[in-house]
């Protein structure tokens, strides 16, 4: 028996035997959320493509072909590689919006058809901590928490503190960047009591119950989910609405991107969807079937050069801001005790190793 019918006869036997379990996510009123700005979101989302640079030592001093246009001036703090996960993470200040950004990278394994497929197979498997009913997918979590990404995070943004002051802390990511960077302001909010904490993801998956996604929408409220056209990601895993609170459900709020007219007229418009999280005439209006929709978001590509590894180009000279831990994970950070005085954009002009 093929997927498909498995899967259907799973919603069947979840819409016969659904038991209505936890707290339920209720719909926000418009004076409660968010406000979207269309400017800051095609500047987030350069931002979230840089973050998928191989070439370190361009990323570290911000010289790379995706580190320009709306993004110029940017200064990484700390740049977290997780070589055994395939992780990849920046920390700065951004002087166009006086904010510090955190930008994900999205998953780099195998190959993007393959995890879409093992998303759709995905259940709720973790009690997040001291949410009463609230679950999440422990995959998600885990590259957050128990990955190199986390502590390098928490440190970058300590030193971004200490340089630029209390300023707001910008959380951005792309398909699994956003579900991990959705975690990240979590725990920024929660354990580290930060005040001024924005989301903005592209393409992000479902990642926990109705109850987790009413914490969060209380938790940290300023945030938004952009979702493009049919992209698949942000169907998965499955929704299923006869199981409302013990199925994976999105958490407020989404900005639904999608096409207008006809041949050559075809432009594209903007839809700010209700505080439900799984309003059903935004993305939830079609079939999420595009991989192509996944890839590109206000016309920026957000992938790497190439599939199946996770190559990283790095300059001998990178050494003085370099930290490397016995399983060969990087972090370089312009704060390194080692690391000179001279410009970071006299790296961009050696050599480079392939790792």
């Amino acid at each position: 028996m093929g997927k498909g019918i498995w899967l259907k006869t799973a919603v069947l036997l979840c819409c016969v035997f659904a038991v209505s379990l936890g707290r339920e996510l209720k719909v926000k009123h418009e004076d409660d959320m968010p406000v979207f700005n269309h400017t800051l979101a095609k500047i987030l989302v350069e931002y979230n493509a840089a973050v998928y640079e191989s070439d370190l030592t361009e990323l570290f001093s911000w010289t790379c072909s995706r580190c320009s246009d709306m993004t110029q001036g940017f200064e990484v703090i700390e740049l977290i590689v997780d070589i055994q996960y395939c992780l990849q993470a920046y920390v700065g200040f951004a002087k166009n919006l006086n904010a510090i950004i955190i930008a994900f990278r999205g998953t780099q394994e195998h190959s993007i058809q393959n995890w879409v497929e093992d998303l759709y197979w995905k259940q709720l498997d973790l009690n997040y901590p001291d949410m009463p009913d609230a679950m999440v997918h422990h995959g998600f979590y885990y590259a957050y928490h128990n990955t190199t990404l986390r502590p390098g995070v928490l440190s970058a943004v300590k030193k971004s503190k200490d340089l630029y002051g209390d300023i707001n802390i910008i959380v951005i990511g792309h398909s699994m960047g956003g579900a991990i960077a959705s975690f990240c302001a979590l725990d920024l909010t929660v354990l580290h009591k930060a005040k001024n904490v924005q989301v903005m993801t592209f393409g992000q998956p479902r990642i926990g119950n109705a109850a987790f996604a009413a914490y969060y929408s209380e938790l940290v409220p300023n945030a938004i989910r952009v979702t493009n056209d049919h992209d698949v990601v942000p169907h998965l895993p499955p929704y299923y609405s006869c199981f409302p609170r013990k199925t994976y459900h999105h958490f407020p709020k989404e900005v639904w991107l999608y096409k207008l007219g006809f041949g050559s007229l075809v432009y594209t418009a903007e839809k700010v969807c209700d505080g439900s999280g799984e309003d059903p005439s935004c993305s939830r209006s079609v079939m999420g079937k595009s991989i192509s929709d996944h890839l590109v978001y206000y016309g920026v590509n957000l992938q790497a050069e190439t599939w199946n590894s996770c190559r990283i180009v790095t300059d001998p000279r990178l050494a003085r801001y370099r930290t490397t831990d016995h399983a060969g994970n990087i972090i370089l950070s312009r704060t390194h005790p080692a690391a000179s005085p001279q410009t970071l954009n006299t790296l961009s002009d050696g050599g480079a190793d392939t790792v």
